[in-house]
């Protein structure tokens, strides 16, 4: 699924998200434990991209936590407390990144709206205490299942299983931060329509740390 994206601009916070960005600094795109911004109920936050940085994983563990599976949040020891404390947040992004095999290579696709406009998906966030004491803020972005979605069941390898992450409407931005029923909160994890949607080949620079392709 998906581990790059596009990091949105602080004026594009204020104008598209309505929040201010703070002081904070983040890099264009975001890989796993790269510094990002999100949208908690409490306002913006930047948090590393994976719900367990690598830091604090087991010695010899190597956890993917970007994406977390809509349909295991409420078992997988990762999420569950998280996803039932409804600690949800929104990932502000201006695009995704995933492969496409239809040439019969993988072709690395940038994926966004039809307007080119930046939006948010649904993730969940947490706090971790650091060894001097501060607290840092991870999070992780919900995916479903994407196997008859129009445009995201044309991404990975053939025969695997199609995911796609989940953008919220603009209108229920403050419905899905606010939510506090994990049951209720699953009616926001629907695909988006396709036709509102595009995808483009990435121009072929040498891919970046941490890139799939």
């Amino acid at each position: 699924m998906c581990v790059n994206f596009q990091t949105p601009s602080p004026n594009q916070l204020r104008a598209f998200f309505a929040v201010e960005p703070g002081d904070g600094q983040w890099q264009d795109e975001a890989w796993q434990d790269y510094l990002a911004p999100i949208i908690t109920r409490d306002g913006v936050r930047l948090a590393s991209y994976g719900f367990i940085p690598k830091r604090h994983q087991p010695a010899g563990v190597r956890l993917s936590t970007m994406n977390a599976r809509a349909e295991t949040l409420g078992q997988l020891r990762s999420y569950r407390d998280a996803w039932h404390n409804c600690q949800l947040c929104l990932v502000p992004m201006r695009a995704f990144f995933e492969p496409s095999y239809e040439s019969g290579r993988a072709v690395r696709m940038r994926i966004g709206l039809a307007d080119g406009a930046p939006f948010a998906v649904a993730g969940l966030w947490r706090e971790w205490r650091e060894a001097d004491g501060s607290v840092s803020a991870a999070f992780t972005q919900i995916t479903i299942n994407a196997d008859h979605h129009p445009l995201m069941r044309r991404m990975h390898r053939p025969g695997d299983e199609k995911r796609t992450l989940v953008i919220v409407s603009p209108s229920q931005y403050d419905a899905w931060l606010n939510c506090r029923d994990p049951e209720t909160a699953r009616a926001f994890l629907a695909a988006w329509p396709a036709a509102f949607m595009a995808a483009e080949p990435e121009t072929p620079d040498p891919p970046v740390q941490g890139s799939l392709f």
